[in-house]
């Protein structure tokens, strides 16, 4: 993707997200994500209706008249966008692949984020750590976490979930928002998973094509895995083999709610081809 292809690619999806986050998800994220608690703002004269619980004595002793202390939420959070970036990601068969959808969640969550003023991070991840960019605030930093998430190649293919959360608790010592964005075809990440949730709110989203589901019947075909490389002949024929396929990406469908769900996490399972705001919405409206 040569640059003025790719700058604009990033202002559509900046228009389309930004009205999403500006009109829809602002006000949702912020009643969802909760500050650090309260901090005070500024001392003023008692009015009537005033909780008598805030008045400043001392204040009040000086002036000879009743003052409160006033208290504001500490707003500033910081969130943590972790996305799959391996070779999976680009199946897709309804004109958009799992990369597509994984971008435009991720700026509709980044810019919700920047009109509360709060910082986004971004970490990449194949089976090792591919990049990391540290959270800032602004306009200009959501731009380029979108033209990583667009245009970045990673140097594998595999997937390693648990290496992405244990350098997730690792980097990030204070308290954030954490969105992991994958189809989770991946094992052994319940551990890592339950000691970032200790210290972090985090929530899965599972984006998944409905034609990974199952294998249909269509006899012999030669089939490459999207994350090793390898060329098989599958028999799609054989009742057997769509029995097994079907068991095997079922397993990794109750591992993925499984895992979340014990480690007091949100999940989100997001279709390709089905609005991924109405899942958004959904969620954030059942957690505020």
């Amino acid at each position: 993707m040569d640059t003025k292809e790719l700058l604009k690619k990033v202002r559509k999806i900046e228009i389309k997200t930004r009205r999403l986050s500006d009109h829809i998800f602002g006000g949702e994220y912020h009643s969802t994500f909760k500050g650090r608690g309260m901090t005070f703002s500024e001392v003023r004269q008692y009015q009537f209706g005033d909780d008598v619980r805030n008045i400043d004595w001392n204040v009040t002793a000086r002036t000879n008249q009743p003052h409160i202390k006033v208290f504001e939420e500490e707003r500033e959070l910081t969130m943590m966008l972790v996305a799959d970036v391996s070779g999976s990601k680009l199946f897709g068969t309804k004109n958009q692949f799992k990369n597509d959808i994984v971008t435009e969640i991720a700026a509709t969550l980044a810019f919700s984020a920047t009109q509360n003023n709060d910082k986004i991070g971004l970490i990449l991840f194949s089976d090792e750590i591919e990049l990391f960019i540290p959270p800032k605030k602004g306009r200009s930093h959501v731009l380029r976490i979108i033209r990583e998430l667009l245009e970045f190649q990673p140097k594998s293919k595999a997937t390693n979930v648990a290496e992405a959360l244990k350098f997730l608790s690792n980097v990030l010592k204070k308290k954030a928002i954490v969105f992991v964005l994958s189809d989770f075809f991946a094992d052994d990440y319940k551990h890592n998973l339950k000691i970032a949730a200790g210290r972090h709110d985090i929530t899965g989203i599972r984006i998944y094509d409905k034609h990974e589901t199952e294998i249909p019947n269509i006899g012999m075909v030669q089939m490459e895995d999207e994350e090793t490389g390898e060329l098989i002949l599958v028999n799609t024929a054989s009742k057997k083999v769509r029995q097994n396929y079907s068991k095997y990406y079922q397993e990794k469908v109750h591992y993925f709610k499984d895992s979340f769900a014990k480690s007091g996490s949100g999940a989100i399972d997001c279709r390709v081809d089905e609005s991924y705001v109405k899942k958004l919405l959904g969620y954030f409206k059942q957690r505020g």
